[in-house]
């Protein structure tokens, strides 16, 4: 038999040292701080070592705590997952996915009518914000995350993109072709990276792709913000250097076309799970619905990745 110490004395240690507050502990299992106080010193008298440090009301692991913490955290995880695993998506079960704001307003919006379609129990929330947020925290259960992705990474790849010149139908010229000078005396758009860590596609490259001079004449109006270049470029105010996969839904409707010129590499998207979570049914619905969705985006987007003709 196993020798374990009261199984509520260990979720209100791991509860605690989790969310590093023994009230926020509390909320969570429904009991008093009393309770999970009572509960923590009942299994440091059993083992014969101190898990936290308390000062007040901050709490803080010991080297003990810390050393089994992990374990316990990821033991809990499986659990659940082995009783998600055949637990069907109940009404009103819910994910939240985060992804930056430029991916979520034009790739994944777009798309998710057809999963709410085929999942209606299943409630996504969408958590768009450029700052990384670690899946398992602030109850996100995926992330799409974009950069670069090495090779054990490529299982979780949904696509590469690449960065073509574009600009709105409406302030195009009726020819079959277009050239950058067809757009003076309007600026080049751009945007300002959030993420400096990566080499980020510019105007210059793509300028030098076509051999042009790039000092002569070029102005460039800067954005803050990626979505608000998109839409300028949408609205006429110039063309812009962005992804495909952003823009490939405009190109074929229509709305925006493309600038003769290279198409410089991107960055892969790549799926990034909670632990713990791969085995919930509705993730892994949602998870599966966004790789179909890809592999048509993939299959799609092929003409889009040659030369402009």
């Amino acid at each position: 038999m196993r020798k374990l110490p009261p199984l509520n004395a260990i979720r209100a240690f791991e509860a605690a040292a989790r969310h590093e507050s023994f009230t926020a502990a509390a909320n969570e299992l429904c009991v008093t701080v009393t309770a999970i106080s009572h509960q923590v010193r009942q299994l440091e008298a059993m083992l014969g070592r101190k898990l936290f440090e308390r000062s007040g009301r901050a709490v803080v692991l010991t080297a003990e705590g810390q050393s089994v913490f992990p374990l316990l955290r990821d033991g809990f995880d499986r659990m659940a997952s082995a009783f998600a695993a055949i637990r069907p998506p109940a009404d009103g079960d819910a994910i939240t996915v985060s992804t930056t704001r430029a991916f979520a307003e034009r790739w994944l919006m777009p798309r998710l009518a057809s999963f709410n379609a085929a999942f209606p129990a299943v409630v996504v929330h969408i958590d768009a914000a450029e700052d990384v947020v670690t899946p398992g925290s602030k109850g996100i259960d995926l992330a799409v995350r974009y950069g670069q992705a090495d090779r054990a990474e490529q299982a979780s790849v949904l696509f590469t993109d690449n960065y073509i010149a574009v600009a709105a139908s409406a302030i195009c010229p009726s020819t079959a072709r277009l050239a950058i000078d067809d757009f003076r005396p309007r600026p080049l758009l751009a945007y300002r990276w959030k993420n400096v860590t990566l080499d980020s596609p510019a105007w210059s490259t793509w300028l030098a792709g076509i051999s042009h001079d790039t000092g002569r004449d070029f102005r460039i109006s800067w954005y803050s913000e990626e979505p608000l270049a998109l839409h300028a470029a949408e609205r006429g105010l110039g063309p812009l250097l962005c992804s495909d996969a952003l823009v490939g839904d405009q190109l074929r409707e229509g709305k925006l076309r493309r600038i003769d010129g290279p198409a410089l590499p991107g960055f892969a998207f790549r799926l990034v799970e909670a632990a713990g979570a791969a085995r919930r049914k509705s993730l892994a619905a949602f998870v599966d619905w966004l790789r179909g969705e890809a592999a048509t985006f993939r299959a799609a987007a092929v003409p889009l990745m040659t030369r402009a003709a």
